[in-house]
């Protein structure tokens, strides 16, 4: 027996609704039929994926635990996030030693959230001034820098 993929990634919501409406209008996930549980709980369509929200008031989300999406448009999804970014949910934007980038930052509930975007070259530098190449601050490996986000060769 083996995995054959990721059916779906279950985060926690402190507002099940306001956690819902900032996937639906910063992502453009979908509501789906969602089965009534004993918590309450929002299933969104993310592509062939889903994303699964349910309510938690037990505490803060887990500082490092994250989800990982693929964006098609930077420009609209940075302009979108630094919208809506506030001091206490911060951003950080990253290029790996592949020219991959990631764009981090905290939804609602705390949950971190990570951007990925194929190709750093295809980006103006000068609209992203806060971009910094993770191998100028943190010393990488030979093995670390073959490292890629996009193992099928597909990029977005």
């Amino acid at each position: 027996m083996r995995a054959t993929g990721i059916n779906h990634v279950s985060i926690s919501a402190t507002d099940l609704e306001a956690s819902t409406r900032f996937y639906e209008e910063v992502f453009g996930m979908e509501r789906i039929a969602t089965p009534v549980f004993e918590t309450p709980v929002q299933w969104l369509r993310v592509g062939g994926l889903q994303l699964h929200l349910f309510l938690d008031e037990s505490g803060p989300a887990p500082s490092r635990h994250h989800l990982g999406l693929t964006i098609d448009d930077f420009a609209a999804a940075y302009e979108a996030i630094r919208a809506r970014t506030s001091d206490e949910w911060g951003s950080q934007l990253v290029e790996l030693p592949s020219g991959q980038v990631q764009l981090y930052f905290r939804d609602p509930a705390g949950n971190l959230i990570e951007l990925n975007w194929p190709d750093a070259d295809a980006l103006d530098r000068s609209r992203y001034p806060e971009l910094r190449r993770l191998a100028d601050y943190v010393p990488q490996t030979p093995e670390s820098e073959r490292a890629v986000l996009y193992l099928d060769g597909s990029l977005v």
